[in-house]
């Protein structure tokens, strides 16, 4: 084993003070500041060195013990209030209570019910507290920008990834691995062409920007990605603690990496809404209300979320938050890493020094901070519920919580939380856990795509939720099965031709992970005289990946967008004639695990909707080796 010189402690407090030093006078000479702390930076504390054959991510400034406690004020001014207002209040009467109080609407959060206002600088807590005083207003708040939680890659003296063993992963993966298991990473985006994270991404959104570019804007998402998700047993790189998750990339931050409370509340509420199990935010926002209830929307889902206890290695006085799962950071020697946050918030602790994982570009890097111990403990939740999808949110955290190492001094304590995970003994007892899941799902037929006088096609969706879990989603048309959605979006693409002229009857079926059934209620539509079969559709969508006669192995990306010139609203992948996913949107991203089907050929077809209601297919022929002792 190479590696470095471990810097004395009293040499990595030194840094720390430069850094600290450097960050108070920012503020003032922000400029020379920023020069002082990207030399600081590159020269890192005193003795560091990277072991030989791992490359330290090149250019990756986020800086350590940035202060984003919000139970302090916020040390930069952002002009910006983050105001929720009772559910019965009127856009007149808020409109009114903004104008008496001088501020300026600058955005409402449709999902969440919070709106942005604009006031004047450094008097974002003056306003609060008077907005706070109506009685229309349920909270205010400053949107405060927090920084991600990742300190400057640290001493390297252990094997790569010292952190799979020391959290029992390898015997965890015996009972799975993450399987099909929604995580939601909130952050600065993911690189989606990575070779050990491409396979394992699904559609996400860019809420800074309110597009869907996804892409990494500053680094540090794809290294949470990597923790959580990179591919294991591929012969590249590093492998992620949930190897069978699936990322769902949710840009929340600004392109130097930081991110406004609001985008990351309206992030947590997208996900929420979009299938995500489990959520983690690499960033201190446990004191924040917006966030608190966004992550009470994701709990009432069904899901988790996971955030960074920070990074001052210091004492911080925020209460304990039971919509938010803090956590702390550990060290190779498994003890608490000095550098960690602590108080009677910290929930969890988990592996968060030197953690070897994916970086922007396809290179690999170990890096250190909270940023990394919170995606570790999201990615342990993704292996409970692969191991037992009817757990609740609630069982889960008291698994996570009940089976981590006690550390420290006995019981809970501000340092370790309830402890260090333990993935194996979580998994273990998560598979023995019966099901709270008592009551069925909840589905309905809810809209079509050009209200229901079709030609070639209609593009049908299901709404279906549950106290716990959807696990699978059915729509039948004149009571033959159309096909399956496994994960929400719960959109159909149907080919309404084969039915003929007149009304066609739409019913929906819901599964949840207890194996409970429910049934909606019928939706007719009408279709149109002139419907035409759909024998030979209009080119339009291309399926760029794989290659038509390719051999494929493992988990092959299919990757499907539109031609140019092409305006597609939804894309479906079918597989051998079994619909796999469903996009809204002109492109699509499917890991298809071919270790499941049977060697020989086997067609992908790309079915899409265009803006003028034509249907467009591609069809290719790829070939698999199969699985013959079938054997993961």
């Amino acid at each position: 084993m190479s590696g470095g010189r471990r810097p004395s402690q009293g040499a990595r407090a030194s840094f720390a003070r430069r850094i600290r030093c450097i960050l108070d006078f920012s503020w003032r000479r922000p400029a020379l500041a920023f020069a002082l702390i990207v030399f600081s930076t590159l020269l890192g504390p005193p003795g560091w060195a990277a072991p030989a054959g791992l490359k330290i991510s090149p250019g990756f400034s986020a800086l350590p013990n940035v202060r984003a406690s919000l139970s302090a004020p916020a040390a930069q001014s952002t002009g910006r209030l983050l105001v929720r207002p009772r559910a019965d209040v009127s856009e007149e009467a808020l409109d009114r209570i903004f104008s008496a109080e001088g501020v300026r609407r600058l955005a409402s959060l449709r999902r969440s019910g919070m709106h942005v206002v604009s006031v004047p600088p450094h008097l974002e807590a003056a306003v609060a507290r008077a907005l706070s005083l109506h009685s229309e207003i349920a909270y205010a708040e400053p949107d405060a920008l927090v920084a991600p939680q990742a300190a400057v890659p640290n001493d390297p003296l252990y094997p790569y990834q010292w952190h799979l063993p020391v959290m029992e992963v390898p015997t965890a993966w015996d009972y799975g691995t993450g399987e099909s298991v929604v995580v939601a990473v909130l952050d600065t985006g993911v690189d989606g062409t990575h070779p050990d994270l491409a396979a394992s991404l699904v559609p996400g959104w860019n809420v800074y920007d309110g597009t869907a570019d996804t892409s990494d804007v500053y680094g540090h998402g794809t290294e949470v990605a990597g923790v959580i998700a990179a591919a294991a047993g591929n012969g590249v790189g590093s492998a992620g603690i949930a190897p069978g998750a699936l990322i769902m990339p949710v840009r929340i931050s600004r392109p130097d990496g930081l991110a406004y409370l609001s985008t990351i509340a309206e992030g947590l509420v997208w996900a929420a809404d979009h299938g995500a199990r489990v959520a983690n935010v690499s960033y201190m926002v446990s004191g924040s209300a917006a966030v608190s209830e966004a992550a009470w929307y994701f709990r009432r889902k069904g899901g988790l979320v996971f955030a960074s206890a920070g990074n001052t290695g210091t004492y911080e006085s925020l209460n304990p938050n039971p919509a938010i799962i803090d956590v702390a950071a550990t060290t190779p020697g498994d003890a608490r890493a000095d550098w960690s946050s602590y108080g009677t918030y910290v929930d969890l602790a988990a592996p968060g020094e030197n953690i070897v994982t994916t970086t922007r570009g396809g290179g690999y890097a170990a890096v250190s901070g909270t940023s990394f111990s919170a995606p570790a403990a999201a990615a342990a939740a993704a292996l409970l519920f692969s191991a037992n999808p009817s757990l609740s949110a609630d069982q889960a955290e008291g698994l996570l919580k009940g089976t981590a190492l006690d550390m420290g001094i006995p019981g809970p304590d501000p340092y370790y939380g309830f402890g260090r995970l333990q993935a194996a003994h979580a998994v273990v007892a998560a598979r023995e856990t019966p099901s709270q899941d008592a009551q069925p799902p909840r589905v309905a037929v809810t809209w079509q795509f050009l209200d229901g006088e079709v030609g070639q096609a209609l593009l049908v969706g299901v709404q279906a939720e549950d106290d716990v879990i959807v696990s699978r989603v059915a729509l039948y048309a004149n009571g033959a099965l159309v096909g399956e959605a496994p994960l929400p979006l719960y959109v159909f693409l149907l080919d309404a031709t084969v039915f003929g002229q007149g009304p066609l009857t739409l019913t929906a079926k819901a599964w949840d992970a207890a194996g409970h059934e429910a049934g909606s209620e019928p939706v007719t539509v009408m279709l149109a005289h002139h419907a035409e079969p759909l024998a030979a559709p209009a080119p339009g969508v291309i399926i760029t990946a794989p290659a038509g006669g390719a051999q494929v192995s493992g988990k092959a990306l299919i990757t499907m967008e539109a031609a140019p010139n092409t305006q597609i609203v939804g894309i479906q992948c079918i597989v051998d004639g079994e619909l796999k996913a469903t996009v809204i949107g002109p492109s699509l991203r499917y890991p298809w695990d071919t270790s499941k089907a049977a060697a020989g050929p086997h067609d992908i077809t790309a079915v899409a909707l265009d803006s003028a209601g034509k249907v467009r297919r591609t069809t290719i022929t790829v070939f698999t080796e199969g699985n013959p002792d079938g054997k993961p």
